[in-house]
Order: structure tokens, then C-alpha cells, then sequence
């Protein structure tokens, strides 16, 4: 680990009054050589310059806290929906050690690179799905098991939503992290919401310290069970959003 990725680790993590140990320090700085080693033979992100994966997956994936603040105390069950190269759900798991984590990407090479982050790491209660969304939301073991669910994924809010809600127990959370200005996406997927037994709990817009991105968490409750109807099978969300 460099002094460099250190200080510029924890002054950026200083937004959200995160403090880190040297331990987990030192876990950030392994996922960052690791994801720069795998990224040369597969495409897991085209952002690999040090400072910019430190704001725009490490910092960005922590910008949970503030949409849900009591996120570093309870012990969440929480599932990445379309996790990638594991954003937000590995710095999630760094930061907030208590957590119980599910990864879920429905390519399987990928699955393989999360799963060596979490062995050189030594992650605890945290694993890596190789499914589809709309499959795995199906499955008893997974559907209304989650306090969060979480996705940086890049789909439309509606679409989302039919991914990521068959996951959430009721009374818990979907939190969609999002880019830019979202007030006609977020109108257009209002219906959606209400047919996945959801409601809008919270918008939090905010700009990352060293990005100039503005950034948006759309938090949405679950209020009720869902219907048996969703998620549709695998395809058709991403085909034909819910209106």
C-alpha cells in the first residue's frame, strides 16, 4: 500500500465521516491491484488510473451511508444485483465488516474475479451468485430475504426495479445508485414502483469529492409481498419496462 492511495483514500472517504483501519486500508488497496491485474485479460472497468477508482467505485460505492446512515451499525443482509467487478458490494464489505453480502452477476468470468477477491481478501459472509436477475429472484432461498438491495447497474429505473425488488423483504429497501438528472426516469418508473409493491421512500443527490458527476441514490421501500407475476422471465424486463 502507498502513503499516496492512503491519504487520498481517507480524505475523500472524510465527506461521509468514514474512518477506515490500516487493515481495510490495506484491503482497498489489494482489490485495486487485483482489479488492475484481471481488468488486462477481461473487460471489468474501463476506469483503472488509481484516484479515479478510488472516487468513482471505491468513495461512490460508500456513498450509501447516505441514503441509509445506520448502515455501518446492523448487521444488514444485503444483495448486489449486477455487481460487475463487485461495486458497491466489496467496498461495502470492507467498510462495514458486519454486513452479509450476495453478489450477483450473470457472467460467469466475472463471478470467478469476485470470487479471488473475496479469498486474497478474506472476506467472511459475503458470496458470489453466477445467475440472472430474474431467475434468481425467483428462487425461495433469495426472494423477500434482503433488508437492501442494492445496483449500480446501468438500466432504466423501471427496469431496475423489476431486477432488484423480488429480492427485498418488506419493509426494507431497494437503493438504486444513478448518474446525472433522473426526474423524468424517476416519473416514468413511478407505476412500475407501485406494481412491485414499492414506494418512493428518498431522492439524495450529491457530487463526489474529485468527480465532477453529479451522483443519486433513489431509495425505494418495499411495502408489501410482490406478486408472483415478478420478476418476468429473464429478458423481458430489460425488453419491455413496466409502465
Amino acid at each position: 500500500m502507498t502513503a499516496e492511495f492512503k491519504d487520498r483514500l481517507n480524505q475523500e472517504l472524510n465527506q461521509f465521516s468514514i474512518k477506515l483501519e490500516d487493515s481495510q486500508i490495506i484491503q482497498f488497496y489489494k482489490y485495486y491491484e487485483i482489479l488492475v491485474e484481471w481488468n488486462k485479460v477481461m473487460n471489468l472497468t474501463a476506469i483503472t488510473e488509481q484516484n479515479e477508482v478510488i472516487t468513482k467505485h471505491f468513495v461512490d460505492s460508500l456513498a450509501l451511508i447516505k441514503s441509509v446512515e445506520e448502515i455501518s451499525l446492523n448487521p444488514y443482509r444485503i444483495i448486489d444485483i449486477g455487481t460487475g467487478a463487485g461495486f458497491p458490494g466489496i467496498p461495502l464489505k470492507i467498510a462495514f465488516p458486519q454486513l452479509k453480502i450476495t453478489l450477483m452477476d450473470s457472467l460467469n468470468k466475472r463471478v470467478k474475479f469476485l470470487n479471488e477477491v473475496i479469498e486474497k481478501l478474506d472476506l467472511k459472509e459475503i458470496q458470489a451468485v453466477h445467475s440472472r436477475a430474474e431467475d434468481l429472484g425467483r428462487e425461495k432461498e433469495y426472494r423477500e430475504k434482503y433488508d437492501l438491495s442494492v445496483s449500480r447497474a446501468v438500466a432504466n429505473l423501471s427496469t431496475l426495479s423489476e431486477y432488484c425488488m423480488p429480492f427485498v423483504k418488506p419493509g426494507g429497501f431497494f437503493i438504486s445508485y444513478k448518474s446525472g438528472k433522473i426526474e423524468e426516469e424517476l416519473a416514468s418508473a413511478k407505476h412500475a414502483i407501485f406494481l412491485l409493491s414499492g414506494k418512493l421512500s428518498s431522492v439524495e443527490s450529491f457530487t463526489l469529492d474529485g468527480a465532477d458527476a453529479e451522483r443519486t441514490l433513489v431509495k425505494i421501500e418495499k411495502v408489501n409481498e410482490i406478486s408472483k407475476k415478478y420478476p418476468r422471465k429473464a429478458g423481458v424486463p430489460a425488453k419491455e419496462p413496466l409502465k
